[in-house]
């Protein structure tokens, strides 16, 4: 005999849906257990769904684009069982045949289940499936193949009715630019699932929270020269010292002594947080944005910092990251500057969070300063910090207190950081 195991969706703390990615095995393939099984993705990170057990996988539920909540079952697998073919008899024997078959056929239909996105693709351009010779995993039509089809359509529809009109009467040639614009194609990229939640999140956060922005400059002079003589030092020891690093050991001072930014909004109460839990934006291309989470910052050297954020960075960017490196953040910096931008306003507030940094382009100015003697004018590296906050949680003296205690850490570093140890 043999029994049946679901194989079910990971559980993850803030009930978040999550989609099918692709699947690693198909209907009727055997497969041990710990066996990667399912690649599901989420706004944040990619998870491999393990093999609960040994067996074969006699059902897929959800294809390929399908969105799955926690604890929902994804595929069900036949596990193996005491072997009971002496005592089969000839009709069993059939009927197992039978089975085989139904299998067979299931397992063919399974591999043509298409994903949502070319459902609505084939049902905008009124092509049926079976028009299309698929490139996908067994033979399944991807959303590239309908918009390569569609735009082989198009054109072959344009180089006939350009035929037709040829011989019906001689015109003049098209001038160059309405060459161009015919030629030119629109080409439809449907979402990741990633880019989806973002922007899900993006749009929750401003419907839900008025945001406010209060501006800085800061003088990030001292800071590039001690990072002038630590740099080959920390990365040595298997560090790499970027200005983010001081950003977030500026923002730890500052969160410490002003744990209403270190905080969750919630409808009847703020909680103030204990650990200082900092994400840092990073910008994965094409793909969206991801915050990995530098945990319990409050306790790390500007040393560990660096060596800290260098690997979540790296994770981040080669699809490494685990659920728990995107959890749990209190705070969040977004280093918009590393692009070349000066400004940005109003960075969204990741929330349930009640305020973010925003960090532009450092650059060298003429500035007015304090000389011994007076006033003079000096050349000075510098950079607009940004504080965007939930203004239901935090008002502008709030704001500014705690923006100005990042700049003074910034522009007398390392004097006003020295409880941070190199």
């Amino acid at each position: 005999m043999s029994s049946i195991k679901d194989v079910l969706a990971p559980p993850n703390e803030e009930g978040t849906r999550a989609t099918i990615l692709k699947w690693c095995k198909a209907v009727g393939d055997s497969v041990v257990k710990d066996e990667p099984l399912v690649e599901l993705e989420t706004d944040k990170v990619t998870v491999e769904v393990p093999a609960p057990a040994s067996g074969t996988l006699i059902e897929v539920l959800k294809p390929q684009s399908a969105e799955v909540s926690p604890d929902e079952v994804l595929a069900r697998l036949r596990l193996p069982g005491e072997s009971t073919l002496s005592a089969e008899s000839p009709a069993s024997t059939a009927a197992a045949k039978i089975d085989t078959s139904r299998a067979a056929a299931n397992a063919r239909a399974d591999s043509e289940l298409l994903s949502p996105s070319v459902r609505r693709l084939l049902q905008e351009h009124v092509i049926a499936p079976g028009a299309i010779n698929g490139t996908g995993r067994n033979g399944r039509v991807t959303a590239q193949d309908v918009i390569r089809h569609v735009a082989q359509a198009n054109h072959v529809a344009q180089a006939s009715h350009a035929a037709r009109a040829t011989q019906v009467s001689p015109v003049a040639p098209l001038p160059a630019a309405a060459k161009v614009h015919r030629a030119d194609a629109s080409t439809l990229v449907p979402h990741t699932a990633m880019r989806r939640r973002v922007t899900e999140h993006m749009v929750r956060s401003l419907n839900e929270a008025p945001h406010v922005t209060t501006l800085f400059e800061a003088d990030l002079s001292r800071v590039l020269k001690h990072r002038a003589l630590h740099a080959k030092g920390y990365e040595s020891r298997g560090a790499r010292l970027t200005l983010t690093a001081y950003f977030i050991s500026a923002c730890v001072r500052a969160l410490r002594a002003h744990p209403e930014v270190n905080a969750t909004f919630r409808a009847d109460a703020m909680e103030l947080h204990g650990d200082v839990n900092i994400g840092v934006g990073t910008a994965l291309g094409d793909k969206g944005l991801i915050v990995p989470v530098i945990h319990r910052a409050h306790e790390l050297s500007l040393f560990q910092i660096a060596q800290r954020l260098h690997q979540a960075v790296e994770a981040a960017r080669t699809g490494k990251l685990s659920p728990q490196d995107v959890r749990g953040g209190t705070f969040t910096i977004s280093n918009h500057g590393v692009g070349g931008s000066l400004l940005a306003a109003p960075i969204v507030i990741n929330q349930p969070q009640v305020a973010i940094l925003g960090v532009g382009k450092v650059e060298r100015r003429v500035c007015v300063i304090d000389a011994p003697d007076g006033e003079s004018i000096a050349v000075r590296s510098m950079c607009y910090l940004t504080l965007t906050i939930d203004h239901r949680a935090l008002d502008a003296f709030q704001a500014n207190a705690f923006l100005s205690l990042v700049i003074k850490t910034l522009e007398q570093w390392p004097d006003a950081a020295e409880a941070l140890q190199d």
